[in-house]
């Protein structure tokens, strides 16, 4: 099944990516030929696997510039991957890529620490954007973001060293969840709207991943509240959104 566009065509671009690393992990090479062969045009180094198994494998090897994954792979779904490159490269950014469209599917893929996710059939214009705008997302973040210890509240933050305490006791985050407590912290008694939330920390406001927002919210206060059932740092505000304590 082809799974592109069929008004795409291979045209000629100048390199703008020199040295940029790029994983392709997709077992439709019809597809990753299209792919590769428009990317490597831009200046991407792309690599590609037809094997999740083998594609989790060189996940872990690297650090990657961007990872472009299937979901449905030969003996390791996507999902999988995603998750375990997740634990060791918090920040590597991860586009998922899949025939699955529902909005479900879209919310899991980011819950479990997908940058954005693709659904097929797409079209080669879009997939070059859509990279485009999540290492530019990157880019932005590595150099304008404020690098000083963030401390409120007894909630220490270090965006050098991406390490969190709460009273003193060291907390394990995930990227998504250090990078979401250090906005609320960063703001405090300022309330934020989920649309905004997600804009902020995603770099999207796709009103369908609405509800990522809430489920990694649950996530980081059943790590940083006593009581996750009644939150003392990042608070309900009803009909609104969240905000941290002041």
């Amino acid at each position: 099944m082809n799974f592109l566009s069929a008004t795409d065509s291979h045209t000629v671009m100048t390199p703008e990516h020199h040295n940029k690393s790029i994983l392709l992990v997709e077992d439709e090479q019809e597809i990753a030929d299209i792919v590769t062969l428009h990317l490597s045009d831009l200046g991407f180094d792309v690599t590609h696997t037809t094997d999740g198994v083998q594609g989790l494998t060189l996940a872990l090897q690297k650090s990657w510039d961007l990872i472009l994954l299937d979901l449905t792979l030969p003996r390791l779904d996507g999902l999988d991957i995603c998750k375990q490159v997740r634990e060791s490269h918090p920040t590597t950014p991860i586009i998922l890529v899949s025939a699955r469209s529902g909005e479900e599917e879209r919310v899991l893929g980011l819950d479990v620490g997908a940058d954005d996710y693709i659904t097929k059939p797409f079209s080669i214009d879009e997939l070059i954007a859509r990279v485009k705008a999540v290492l530019r997302r990157v880019d932005a973040m590595q150099g304008v973001v404020p690098t000083d210890v963030v401390s409120v509240n007894g909630i220490v933050l270090d965006p050098v060293r991406h390490t969190a305490s709460v009273a003193g006791q060291s907390v394990n985050l995930t990227a998504r969840e250090f990078e979401l407590l250090l906005h609320f912290a960063r703001y405090p008694g300022q309330v934020f709207k989920r649309s905004e939330i997600l804009e902020k920390v995603w770099g999207t406001c796709h009103d369908g991943y609405l509800h990522t927002v809430n489920s990694h919210i649950n996530r980081l206060r059943s790590k940083i509240e006593k009581d996750p059932a009644k939150p003392v740092y990042i608070q309900t505000v009803w009909g609104i959104g969240y905000k941290f304590a002041n």
